[in-house]
Parts: structure tokens; C-alpha cells; sequence
């Protein structure tokens, strides 16, 4: 892995996802980020996380650029902006995870899947409590190894004739069963998962094009050079899935640090369907950025 002076550089991000209004919640977890970016005088990367087409809306893109600004973000690279590492709309980045694809594929680390539609359909988005996969049991897992050859790692057997052959199928990652996935994380200290048994094989490309949200957000945090990922709680696991893929495409792990999260009155998380909540509302309703901001300060 060659070292990169910009490394020494603190580089954060916002990743927001433009399928619905910003909420409340996100603000918080948002202002974190822009905090602990400040405080180490480093600069904030907004990534437009657009890969969801069914979603994904142009009118939520540019809300999601208006509320966030604000609200009192500010970054210093993003779609509306440019930067060095761009492009930053993930539907425009298909090149770099199609190479992170061919490197996995090349390594014999994936498989095709040709499981339920509503594993796919979870794969697209990131994982929240509740909603996370259950562990994947196994059904199209090839025997180790099967389908490589030594001579460069190419795919043949079976891997080659899923991937030319008509019937639609995922790219699953198999993970290391039994190895402890171990990692610190800046709000609750030392985590520690066991592939196999707390998380299993994960989709990582789907049937229908698409790179899935696990490899989407490695890919691009690895080249935009993000030197510390700030987002909710519900993502702690999520990270044990990361750190694998960072480590087979021989990538920089950054540092972590997830947000504790909001939730509503039922003490349910904040969700992009609870309209009251949209950062739209609220302002619309009269509140200024920092009655909000004062609202968490006092918790």
C-alpha cells in the first residue's frame, strides 16, 4: 500500500443519501462531522449517495443541498463544488467500483448469489438497527476456492458460467467464518464482531448493476482519502463488513466514530418518512439552526 502524504491531513465527510428529506437526525450526526472536521482544521467532503434509482430524486438532491447549507454545513468538496477527488454523485463513479469488482472477483472473494429479491433489495441502502440481513446460510456458496485457477486468479467452472450465463444473480462476499473483526471507535470505545456468526456473507453487486452500499461507500471513503467516518450507531456493525473489503482491495482503514441516534417521543429512530422531522418542516414551522442545535446541547 503506498503512503500518501494527504493521509497526515484530517479529512472528513457527509454522505446523505437523496431518497427523502433530511432529517433532525442526520443534522446531528452532520454538525458532529463538521465539528470534529473543525476541530482537527481538516477539511469536509459531501458525497451525493445517489445509487437507490428507484429513490433517488433530482428535487431531493438539490433540497438536500439547500437544507444542509442551512442548517450551518459547510464542506469544502461535493458535487456542487468540485474538488481533486471527484467525480462525488456515486452514479457518476461507476468506473472505480467496477475495478474493486474485478479485484475481487480475481481474488476468488466472491461468489454469485441467486437468493431472495429482499436481500438484494436491503443491499442497496445501509444496514440500520432492525433492518440489518440476517446471516446469509450458505445456499450458493461454492466450496473454497472452487472456480479460480492459479494461472492469474481467473474466473472458470462455475463463477465464469454464472457470470455469462442469462439467469439474473448477485456478487455475495464470503466472509472469514470464525475470524473476530476487532476495530476502536471513537464514541464507544472497542468493537469486536466474529464473521460467521454476528454477521455472514454480504451482497456486494447486484443483479441489476448496481454496486451495493457496502462496496459503494469503501471504494469511495478509501478514494477521497477520508481519514475518519462519522455516521449513526445503527452502521457499528456495518463497519466489521467494511473493514474486510477495505482489507482484501489492500486499502487504508480510516478511523471510526458513530453518533448515538435520534429518536422520536415512541423512542423510535428518526426516519426520512417522519416528515415532522425533515430539516423542510422544521424551518418551514419557524426554527432557526441554532434553537435546534441548542435542543441537543441541553440533552
Amino acid at each position: 500500500m503506498t503512503e500518501n502524504p494527504l493521509l497526515s491531513v484530517y479529512r472528513g465527510r457527509l454522505a446523505p443519501s437523496p431518497t427523502g428529506y433530511m432529517h433532525f437526525g442526520h443534522a446531528k450526526t452532520f454538525w458532529t462531522a463538521q465539528q470534529r472536521t473543525r476541530r482537527s482544521k481538516g477539511a469536509l467532503v459531501l458525497r451525493n449517495e445517489d445509487l437507490d434509482r428507484a429513490r433517488s430524486r433530482t428535487e431531493f438532491v438539490s433540497a438536500m443541498l439547500e437544507d444542509l447549507s442551512w442548517f450551518g454545513l459547510e464542506w469544502q468538496e461535493g458535487p456542487d463544488i468540485g474538488g481533486a477527488f471527484g467525480p462525488y454523485t456515486q452514479s457518476e463513479r461507476e468506473t472505480v467500483y467496477r475495478r474493486a469488482l474485478k479485484t475481487l472477483l480475481a481474488g476468488g472473494l466472491i461468489y454469485p448469489c441467486y437468493c431472495s429479491r429482499q436481500d438484494v433489495l436491503r443491499a442497496l441502502q445501509a444496514p440500520h438497527t432492525g433492518e440489518d440481513e440476517p446471516i446469509y446460510p450458505g445456499t450458493c456458496r461454492p466450496a473454497p476456492m472452487q472456480g479460480l485457477t492459479e494461472q492469474g486468479s481467473q474466473p472458470i467452472g462455475p463463477i465464469e458460467r454464472a457470470a455469462n450465463s442469462s439467469p439474473k444473480f448477485n456478487w455475495r462476499f464470503r466472509v472469514p467464518d470464525g475470524q473476530t473483526i476487532s476495530f476502536f471507535d471513537g464514541q464507544y470505545g472497542p468493537q469486536r464482531f466474529i464473521a460467521g456468526k454476528d454477521f455472514g456473507d454480504f451482497i456486494i453487486w447486484r443483479h441489476d448493476d448496481i454496486p451495493a452500499y457496502q462496496l459503494a461507500v469503501v471504494v469511495d471513503d478509501a478514494a477521497m482519502q477520508i481519514t475518519e467516518v462519522v455516521r449513526g450507531e445503527d452502521l457499528l456493525k456495518s463497519t466489521a463488513r467494511q473493514l474486510l473489503l477495505y482489507r482484501a482491495l489492500d486499502l487504508r482503514e480510516p478511523k471510526f466514530f458513530h453518533c448515538p441516534l435520534v429518536r422520536n417521543e415512541a423512542g423510535i429512530r428518526l426516519a426520512k418518512r417522519d416528515d415532522a422531522f425533515s430539516l423542510r418542516a422544521l424551518r418551514a414551522k419557524g426554527y432557526k439552526p441554532e434553537e435546534l442545535r441548542a435542543s441537543w446541547n441541553a440533552e
